[in-house]
């Protein structure tokens, strides 16, 4: 390849690398929103986060083209093929929180409606969606740095995602066999907290793709990240 083409193959990388940055910027600060929404009963601003999907999908389906063009004019090969490969596939995980984002808002729109508050706005949730959002800022902070040690601790942070989700499932079915008349409100917010859940789920899948491209490892289904995480 000529230093030509290389120069502007090397600025077509950057600038699906900047894109994807800035798409996790967006959901990031949707899931933020989301969550605060639900908190704090916020309408406007949970129909503002529901509107924004639109601005996730179209971020999606832009890069997506981006990569393909870029495959089929550069043919990359190597670490520079693994990194379009898996901004492909982290587009599709950023897409998906951005819908997590958007459930949380639409069922914390619904509680409202629903008028009766039996069950109070569980801090649970809040201190969950910390522990998602601080786990998708890191995950993003090591595709940007292509740091292997961040993807790591984001890996292993899943755990406690989960046991976070764990508690918020027992303390609401408490409120469910103590008072029949929560239940309808208490799925709801399991709806949530799952939503929440599966974002760290996502936020993991990001930093297993980092680690991909650094080492060429897949280990998106060994447990190979997940057993490094825990040895790091």
């Amino acid at each position: 390849m000529s230093d030509h083409l290389s120069k502007q193959f090397d600025l077509e990388l950057e600038h699906i690398r900047t894109r994807i940055l800035q798409m996790g910027g967006l959901v990031e600060s949707q899931v933020q929103s989301a969550i605060e929404a639900f908190s704090s009963g916020n309408l406007e601003l949970m129909q503002q986060v529901v509107e924004r999907d639109h601005d996730v999908d179209a971020n999606e389906v832009g890069i997506d083209e981006d990569c393909t063009l870029l495959i089929a004019r550069r043919q990359p090969t190597a670490r520079d093929l693994r990194l379009v490969m898996a901004v492909s596939r982290i587009v599709t995980d950023l897409e998906r929180v951005g819908d997590k984002a958007a459930k949380i808002a639409s069922m914390s729109r619904k509680l409202h409606a629903a008028g009766s508050q039996r069950i109070p706005r569980l801090s649970d949730i809040q201190h969950c969606g910390r522990l998602a959002t601080d786990m998708l800022q890191s995950a993003l902070d090591s595709l940007a740095r292509m740091d292997v040690d961040t993807a790591r601790e984001v890996i292993g942070a899943d755990k406690a995602i989960d046991a976070a989700f764990n508690a918020i499932l027992r303390q609401l079915i408490t409120y469910m066999m103590e008072d029949p008349r929560t239940i309808s409100e208490a799925l709801d917010i399991i709806w949530i907290a799952k939503a929440i859940e599966r974002i760290g789920d996502h936020a993991s899948n990001i930093a297993e793709n980092v680690i991909y491209v650094v080492s060429g490892d897949d280990v998106r289904h060994t447990g190979a990240a997940r057993m490094k995480a825990d040895d790091a």
